[in-house]
């Protein structure tokens, strides 16, 4: 189906090669390091090495959603090929992009009466909206027309399964998502919070675990409990980390060794400019198809 374009945010933290492999076109958000405006271009400008170092050694990090007028330009471009476009917006629960998104398609929608808008909320992030994002490729290439592939989307995609943990509290503490008396406990403790995305699309605490070796542990029990067909799940797993690639790897090891129907094994990504202000470096996040999230 060449008709459509398939569109989503940077934040949904793949590769540029592969969403210009799967046709994907995506708009960048924006984000300051050190009192320096970048675009979040998916590690083109500032490489995540760089951006977790540099907030490693103090430097401050602000984020800004893409605004309404770089949407209509967005669009704009699709629009003028003779193309209609599905767009995913990251998670309302996280950012007010959606809200952007959708005030730039009632002002084109006048403009182009004759071609398709959709705006998605996706309610997911990081990779896990990338995985989202993945699949919609893969039914389109499968011949599934706009309308019927927006219908999918809004129906399946609160099975697409977010749990993530945190080894380092630190910029937890300093963006205020953690209390500064929680956040000392629970270094002092080395708690390593495990967290999941809601049915919200909110990042909602779940629980408080010692140690990262019982937090590895527990995240490949919730894909356990989670996953589509339990330990036969052979769709698609992504994981993205903050300069933790050695924790993310021990969690790859233990879902290869209880998933053996996994679809291409497990995929590692680095998490964006956008999510990894927030959370900094010791981010262990995991993502694959599974149980509606409900709460």
């Amino acid at each position: 189906m060449g008709d459509y374009v398939l569109s989503c945010c940077s934040t949904a933290d793949l590769t540029k090669e592969q969403f210009d492999r799967r046709g994907i076109r995506y708009i960048c958000f924006h984000f300051e390091l050190g009192g320096v405006q970048y675009l979040d271009d998916m590690g083109e400008t500032v490489p995540p090495e760089k951006l977790y170092q540099d907030m490693l050694d103090g430097a401050s990090t602000k984020t800004s959603q893409v605004s309404v007028g770089e949407y209509m330009e967005h669009f704009r471009k699709i629009l003028d090929e003779g193309k209609d476009v599905l767009h995913l917006t990251l998670s309302s629960g996280i950012s007010g992009t959606y809200n952007s998104a959708c005030t730039a398609k009632e002002e084109l929608e006048e403009e182009y009466p004759d071609r398709k808008i959709y705006v998605v909320d996706s309610l997911a992030a990081s990779s896990g909206f990338g995985l989202l994002m993945e699949t919609l490729a893969d039914k389109k290439d499968e011949g599934m027309g706009i309308d019927e592939l927006y219908q999918w989307t809004e129906e399946h995609k609160l099975n697409l399964v977010h749990w993530f943990f945190s080894t380092d509290l630190t910029f937890y503490i300093r963006g205020g998502r953690v209390s500064k008396a929680a956040g000392i406990i629970g270094s002092v403790l080395n708690i390593c919070p495990l967290l999941n995305v809601d049915f919200e699309g909110r990042l909602i605490p779940r629980e408080k675990i010692r140690t990262k070796k019982k937090v590895i542990r527990r995240i490949v029990e919730k894909m356990e409990s989670d996953a589509e067909n339990g330990l036969d799940y052979d769709g698609k797993c992504y994981i993205s980390h903050s300069m933790c690639e050695e924790d993310a790897k021990e969690v790859i090891a233990l879902i290869e060794q209880k998933f053996p129907k996994l679809k291409e094994g497990v995929k590692l990504y680095p998490i964006g400019a956008t999510i990894g202000s927030h959370t900094g470096p010791g981010t262990v996040a995991l993502f694959f198809w599974g149980k509606k999230r409900v709460d």
